[in-house]
């Protein structure tokens, strides 16, 4: 019994490392196209660490719809997605909690 539980947490543990990678690279690559969108709209701004606030504010499947632009193409719709996230409340109140702004903070 002991040699199940002890393969059972082997495995979980191993389920939850590939889940961390996963969800790590579909960030990083949703990231990308927040960037590429935020700085179109706002060129020459260090839009770095609003695309963090950005992505902390978007559900799972809109950072995966997100990752997969990036390797796809970033079209109209999904500029209106990260302009929709960029507004909810969670990435106003990250703004304003890291001192940031649109317009130069």
């Amino acid at each position: 019994m002991r040699a199940v539980l002890a393969f059972t947490v082997i495995v979980l543990a191993g389920c939850t490392a590939a889940n961390d990678a996963a969800d790590a690279l579909a960030r990083n690559q949703a990231k990308t196209v927040v960037n590429e969108v935020m700085q179109a709209r706002f060129p020459g701004l260090n839009i770095a660490p609003i695309t963090d606030c950005v992505i902390d504010a978007a559900s799972a499947g809109e950072i995966l719809g997100l990752a997969r632009a990036s390797v796809t193409e970033i079209t109209t719709e999904t500029a209106e997605t990260v302009i929709e996230i960029s507004t909810r409340q969670e990435a106003v109140q990250c703004y304003a909690e890291n001192g940031l702004t649109l317009l130069g903070g």
